[in-house]
């Protein structure tokens, strides 16, 4: 084959040359075709497209909206040295969500910082809107299927203001004999029932107190702002951060309260009868409490029934919460983790947070462990602390230690029911100093009382020029006592 090849006359090799380049070049005609083709039709869609996008936006609105503006997180950095009470700085610390310029705690939030120093990490607050509390409205559970897990279920599908997480924060203390009287607060026509208007003139009239200090801290410090001192600098970043806080539209009702009341006053009428109209207005924003409460729609009424148990889930829940973070899921804790709860939320030195853990450790080398209904049971017993105070007072006039027998009793008096013997003997294990059975109750009642506020009561400084100056009055105070 390859000798017939080569003895092929010179012409036809050079006619197979010229087919075959033909061919070559009809081949790449037909791909550049095939391109141009294709990027035509991609034109053809882009322009249709582009079009089609122009008419439908012509047939709306012409309006081009500018871009929102990036909202940063207010983080503790940006809050020191403003004058803000520590449940503000707490409130603004762990609230995670922002609606219309009002920032909102979600329950898991309220959980948080009840429970917990510092908040979830997280990289910035949500922006909610219209469609996201639609969606919270649907999933709040009724009043009737209210239970001890209610804000770990809904998690951060709800909203709580200011108000309401001072208001679940005074739950958190009422022992169940204050009940009663917290919901005759709200009874305003003694019908025994709670309607949505009655619980919005209640807290209305709680952020009416608060709003008015507010107010008179704004014109007490309005001529200091006008300078450009670093006083005024933060005075102007703490009005900042505090109209973040108090709700506009409430804002707003209470000026016209407070304007119309001034009215009624110079025209002869009832002052509270137009603060009370004013303060009965519409709510704004439904948040989970309400919702709870009072339904979607809100007519339902609230009954004393319902409320107390609502206080009891409360206060259960956030027990619980507490308890199985030492537990570890067993059914008891060790003596020692019920006296690292007890002590979490004093004010003590470390020195001294050490010697009441070692003497406990010396004293019960071997629990039998403390189970969560005994645990449940002494802290709704603190919840009782300030009638206990006074038992103890008539009691041991001369202010004397008192026994564990005595302890039983005076808690049997305020509370109405016994503590578990075991739970008795470890606290007179951790607080008596020297071992002979008897208990200093003044020294206990100090440090119980700040368990009971959880780190929300006033704090001595203890560091710094402000700390130093503390110090030095604590003791010329104690050196007068003295002489």
């Amino acid at each position: 084959m390859a000798t017939v090849g080569r003895r092929l006359p010179r012409n036809v090799l050079s006619l197979c040359r010229r087919a075959q380049c033909s061919r070559t070049v009809k081949t790449s005609a037909s791909h550049g075709s095939f391109r141009s083709n294709q990027s035509l039709y991609l034109c053809g869609v882009a322009a249709a497209t582009s079009t089609y996008l122009g008419w439908k936006w012509l047939q709306g609105s012409a309006v081009v909206e500018a871009a929102k503006p990036f909202r940063r997180p207010i983080d503790e950095s940006s809050l020191r040295g403003l004058k803000l009470n520590h449940r503000e700085r707490r409130f603004i610390k762990f609230s995670s969500v922002e609606y219309e310029g009002q920032l909102y705690m979600t329950p898991q939030d309220f959980i948080e910082s009840v429970t917990d120093s510092e908040p979830r990490p997280r990289l910035k607050r949500k922006m909610l809107n219209e469609r996201d509390l639609e969606q919270f409205s649907q999933e709040t559970p009724l009043l009737s299927k209210s239970s001890p897990d209610m804000f770990r279920t809904i998690f951060d599908k709800g909203i709580i203001s200011y108000t309401e997480y001072l208001f679940l924060l005074s739950i958190l203390t009422k022992p169940q004999t204050g009940f009663r009287i917290a919901f005759n607060m709200f009874d305003t026509d003694g019908n025994q029932r709670v309607d949505k208007e009655e619980f919005l003139v209640l807290m209305d009239l709680i952020t009416c107190g608060v709003y008015r200090a507010y107010s008179s801290w704004l014109s007490d410090t309005a001529q200091d702002e006008n300078d450009d001192s670093e006083n005024s600098k933060k005075l102007k970043a703490t009005r900042q951060v505090l109209e973040k806080i108090f709700s506009t539209a409430r804002r707003d009702r209470l000026n016209r309260a407070l304007e119309g009341a001034v009215k009624a006053n110079d025209a002869g009428g009832d002052e509270e009868v137009v603060l009370e109209d004013e303060l009965q207005k519409s709510h704004v924003v439904d948040t989970t409490l309400l919702l709870h409460f009072f339904g979607r729609k809100g007519k339902q009424d609230l009954k004393f029934e319902e409320f107390k148990m609502f206080m009891e889930n409360l206060q259960t829940e956030v027990l619980e919460i507490e308890f199985n973070e030492f537990s570890k899921g067993l059914p008891a804790i060790t003596e020692l983790d019920f006296a690292k709860i007890l002590l979490r939320y004093t004010y003590l030195q470390s020195d001294q947070y050490e010697m009441y853990l070692e003497r406990l450790l010396d004293r019960i080398p071997e629990g039998r462990g403390i189970t969560f209904s005994e645990f449940k049971s002494f802290c709704q017993f603190l919840n009782t602390l300030d009638d206990f105070a006074i038992a103890m007072r008539m009691y041991t006039l001369a202010d004397q230690p008192i026994s564990q027998e005595e302890f039983h009793r005076a808690v049997k008096i305020c509370t109405g029911a016994e503590l578990s013997p075991h739970i008795v003997d470890t606290v007179f294990k951790i607080f008596d100093d020297d071992g002979d059975g008897q208990l200093s109750y003044k020294e206990f009642i100090a440090i119980m009382r700040d368990r009971l506020h959880r780190g929300f009561k006033s704090q001595q400084p203890s560091e710094g020029w402000v700390g130093f100056k503390a110090c030095v009055k604590e003791a010329m105070r104690n050196q007068g006592q003295q002489d």
